[in-house]
């Protein structure tokens, strides 16, 4: 092997994988080692492992991308996957892509007119062929809609993002899912440092961008973690409109009874922390660090100690957990109401982790309840608790756990297309007279770490 170049080999040690393991073992990279860096301890020391550089990636023979499209897509490629050049015969995920990246590329396209789907990609991931496949528009859309899966039979389905802005999640879960529907992410809402939108209003912008896509209803709805609740609040004014919303599906998304028990800024520490993999030494200088101090220094002070790489710009991590701190002030002043609908809730089965349940805020009941507290504001037969293997992070990261979210999942959305589970105002099952609930948060990161 020493005689091949690193992008040959790599190519060869990838197909050999391939043909013994499923797509999400298969590393994207391969490194030649002298031998492994250990720590003191005789632990490997994952810090000192080099970062893959350009030959450790499985390339093809170098060819100039051809046309608009290509020399367009090549360009959002190479930034993406911090490359030099991108060849119109390369692999986007044997280049080391994945499904966060997909939808960052997704997204992009779109602003500059170019149109197709996550399905696109994963069927066609060569650039040829990819360019092959897509639609150029002489209007990019305004609306910012994610498209996951153009074509289906049934009504669309529209996922929200988390209450991160994360819209991972949705390729990878629609992959896996089987239903015959179009799939698409609806888009993180415009903000400034000094004034982020209401629910209300972050909602009425996510309606029309989807009524572009859907005119009428029926209308079907998904979210995971604390947007979800944005799902609910999109479901709500179009219910105002006379509408019908034959479908709201949680994962994992908690109603707490009692949000405003611990500031926006300390809920998002508590998510940050939980993202980073710490041992207890580091969590515990992170966590006294976090009471004081802004999300922006708890970053610095993470990469400082080593929780972070020293060569990672931590500009966009910054303005992501801002933005989501944001959003948690506008979840904290908007009065989920109670609705003539019924929910489906795909709870963790799983408690959270021993440090997130060992917390200064008490989480409360809600937490632990398979209903996560929706039972406040709709009465309990009107919200399917479906059990989902995992924890909250877990039931969407680990790969068997997403699975068999996607297939009960898919099961009451193939039940609820049917023509007789769409009744006046969408679906059976009224809301009570309780008073509204104040929305929360429950931690959650990324499924791409």
């Amino acid at each position: 092997s020493d005689e091949e170049d690193g992008s040959t080999l790599a190519g060869a040690l990838r197909a050999h994988v391939s043909a013994r393991l499923p797509d999400y073992m298969v590393p994207s990279a391969f490194v030649r080692l002298s031998g492994l860096p250990l720590t003191v301890n005789g632990k490997l020391d994952r810090k000192a492992l080099p970062a893959p550089e350009d030959d450790a990636y499985a390339r093809r023979t170098y060819e100039p991308p051809r046309g608009e499209i290509e020399t367009a897509l090549a360009e959002i490629w190479a930034e993406l996957l911090g490359l030099e050049r991108v060849g119109r015969h390369d692999n986007f995920f044997e280049l080391g892509g994945h499904s966060l990246l997909a939808v960052q590329l997704l997204s992009r396209a779109v602003d500059l007119g170019i149109k197709f789907s996550a399905a696109d990609l994963f069927q066609a991931p060569a650039l040829k062929e990819l360019a092959s496949n897509v639609h150029l528009e002489s209007q990019p859309s305004r609306s910012g809609l994610i498209c996951v899966r153009e074509t289906g039979s049934q009504p669309p389905l529209f996922f929200v993002p988390t209450g991160l802005g994360d819209c991972s999640y949705i390729a990878s879960l629609a992959q896996e899912m089987d239903v015959d529907c179009p799939v698409y992410g609806l888009p993180w809402p415009q903000f400034s440092a000094a004034q982020f939108p209401t629910v209300q209003e972050i909602a009425s912008q996510a309606r029309m961008a989807i009524r572009e896509i859907q005119p009428r209803g029926p209308y079907r709805f998904s979210g995971y973690s604390s947007g979800g609740i944005l799902a609910y609040a999109i479901a709500q004014q179009l219910l105002k409109l006379n509408e019908a919303v034959s479908f709201i599906g949680l994962i994992d998304v908690v109603l707490f009874a009692n949000a405003s028990r611990t500031s926006p800024t300390h809920m998002i520490q508590e998510v940050l922390l939980e993202s980073l993999e710490l041992d207890d030494e580091k969590f515990e200088i992170l966590d006294r660090f976090a009471g004081q101090n802004s999300i922006s220094r708890l970053l610095e002070k993470a990469q400082r100690i080593g929780a972070i790489p020293l060569d990672r710009d931590l500009r966009n991590d910054i303005l992501t957990y801002e933005r989501a701190t944001q959003f948690q002030r506008a979840l904290a002043l908007y009065q989920v109401p109670s609705l003539p609908v019924e929910i489906h809730q795909f709870y963790a089965n799983r408690p959270l982790s021993r440090r997130t349940r060992s917390r200064k805020t008490s989480l409360g009941p809600e937490a632990s309840s398979p209903l996560r507290g929706w039972d406040r504001i709709l009465s309990a037969e009107t919200i399917h608790a479906v059990p989902i293997p995992g924890d909250h992070v877990t039931m969407m990261s680990v790969p068997e756990n997403r699975q068999v979210l996607a297939r009960r999942l898919s099961t009451t959305l193939n039940s609820s297309s049917m023509p007789d589970r769409v009744p006046e105002h969408g679906v059976t099952g009224g809301g009570t007279s309780r008073s509204p609930a104040r929305a929360g948060l429950v931690s959650w990161r990324s499924p791409e770490g």
